[in-house]
Order: C-alpha cells, then structure tokens, then sequence
C-alpha cells in the first residue's frame, strides 16, 4: 500500500469516528513557511488558535485560519447529519493533527546575463487540519 493511501484511509478511519477535517490544496505559498505558523497552533484548542491567527503577521495565518474555519464548520455540520441533531460545542475541539505538505511547484524562468535562462520554483502547498472533541473537564468545588 503506497503512502498516500494509508493516509487517505487513516483520515476516513478518522472521520468514521467522529473527527472531523479540512484540506486545502494548492495554496501559493511555500510549505516551509506555512509550517512556521502551523506549528504554532497545533494541539490548542480552535478558539486560542484562531485567536493566534488573527493576530499573526505571517500571510500564511490568513490561509490557514481558512482551512480551519472549514473544518470548524464540517464538524457542524456532521454533527447536525448524524443521529439526534445535535450540534457541537466548538469550545470543546481542538486541532488533533495539523500538518502541511509540499504540493506541485510553479516552473517559471528568468532571464539571465548573456542569454540565459534561470530556473525559478513557485513552491505550493497542502495544508490538512484534522479536529477532535475534547472530554470536558468537571469543575470540583473547593
């Protein structure tokens, strides 16, 4: 089995479960600083890490607050579609997995001193969030 199909069906093992998760392909930046701030967010919980990412100076935050949201809202959304129609407490999740892979590169060429060509690489990426609810924690009296 090659290794994009284990993780495809690690993710539907996942989202069987009740774990729900947002892909966004293709996005034009380079994978390398698209981790800087992903490695920022991951394991918090969805309201402190939006709230990170707002605050961000990096323009990858705003790709990534996207992909996010999206995920927030298949969660809704699932949790509305499965039995009971009950929604979920946003509060509760927090990013399970985050993780962002290098997609196909942009071959563009400069021209260069005496008639020459430059390779140049548009690098793309892929980010996946993957979200989980978190058992909530009973509050003791002292």
């Amino acid at each position: 089995m090659s290794e994009r199909s284990r993780i495809r069906a690690a993710r539907h093992a996942a989202e069987k479960k009740g774990v729900s998760s947002a892909i966004q392909r293709t996005t034009r930046q380079s994978p390398y600083k698209m981790r800087l701030v992903i490695d920022q967010i991951r394991g918090k919980d969805v309201n402190e890490a939006l709230g990170l990412l707002k605050f961000s100076k990096k323009h990858a935050a705003v790709q990534i607050a996207k992909v996010l949201n999206s995920a927030v809202a298949n969660a809704e959304f699932k949790s509305r579609e499965g039995k009971g129609n009950e929604s979920i407490d946003v509060d509760t999740l927090y990013i399970k997995h985050a993780i962002v892979n290098e997609g196909p590169a942009l071959r563009r060429f400069m021209p260069a001193a005496q008639g020459r060509a430059t390779p140049i690489r548009k690098r793309t990426s892929h980010v996946e969030i993957i979200l989980d609810a978190r058992a909530e924690k009973k509050k003791g009296n002292r």
